[in-house]
């Protein structure tokens, strides 16, 4: 096969590995019935005028199944992560005794389940669209090395096979996630 073609599928599914993980790193920050510094992850602190990431200005854990302990590196940014939290959608109200910052996981209702639900579908049809879109884009640059001439039809044809069992194949992994995760959030 054309060395041109070779690097596009590799460019191709590389791109598509990375939007698979993207997909995963995303459902790690919907809320389940269990604490997860990843619920964190998307929280963006005010620090003195910058905006910076949570997990950069403080250590996190999970001590136990229903707490998150956020404790600060600086104390005097305290005010500014609890003012964060407070904004996220997370919907948890922080409990701060001056070192740490307590978030109490409650258990989610069975209207919030669906709800969540629902948002994960959506993160998993974003993740089944973008590999589509790197699909059409590497068979676009493909078919062009056709219409110039570099390769024939047959291989062109091949070519679309394959890659499309590529696409497939990650599909197929953000479908396995989102039964996963759902799963996860119905579980009471």
């Amino acid at each position: 096969m054309n060395e041109m073609v070779e690097e596009f599928l590799a460019d191709g599914r590389d791109r598509m590995d990375k939007a698979v993980v993207a997909t995963h790193n995303e459902f790690n920050t919907i809320r389940t019935g269990r604490a997860s510094t990843a619920l964190l992850d998307r929280i963006i602190v005010d620090y003195y005028g910058s905006k910076t990431p949570l997990k950069q200005l403080a250590n996190l854990s999970a001590p136990e199944p229903r707490l998150l302990v956020i404790t600060p590196y600086d104390k005097s940014g305290m005010k500014d992560i609890e003012h964060a939290l407070m904004e996220s959608e997370l919907g948890l109200n922080p409990n701060n005794d001056g070192n740490v910052i307590r978030l109490s996981i409650p258990e989610l209702t069975e209207e919030r389940r669906h709800e969540l639900v629902k948002v994960v579908k959506s993160l998993a049809e974003n993740g089944r669209v973008a590999v589509r879109n790197i699909r059409r884009h590497v068979l676009h640059d493909i078919e062009e090395l056709q219409k110039d001439g570099e390769i024939s039809e047959d291989d062109l044809r091949r070519t679309k096979e394959d890659f499309q069992k590529v696409t497939d194949k990650h599909i197929e992994k953000i479908e396995e996630m989102l039964k996963h995760k759902e799963g996860e959030i119905l579980e009471v």
